[in-house]
């Protein structure tokens, strides 16, 4: 099983995490935390760990990806 680079507590103590699009076939637009990414990603670790490692490289105040699938996820750091 794979697991996440950081610690959960470590994700959402500096990001605030939003989730915008269609999952299943209803539209989303909630904050979520790290649980919640990873349910709506359908568990892809390997995919929430590369956005992870760009959110915590990241320059700005937040830092938005946008998926194939339709769904836009945004890490706003605070």
């Amino acid at each position: 099983m794979k697991t996440l680079h950081y610690t959960t507590s470590e994700i959402n103590r500096n990001f605030k995490i939003k989730v915008f699009g269609y999952v299943n076939g209803k539209k989303v637009n909630t904050l979520v935390g790290v649980s919640g990414l990873l349910r709506i990603l359908d568990g892809a670790t390997d995919l929430v760990n590369r956005l992870l490692d760009r959110a915590f490289n990241g320059k700005d105040d937040k830092c938005v990806c946008k998926l194939r699938r339709g769904i836009k996820v945004t890490f706003y750091c605070f």
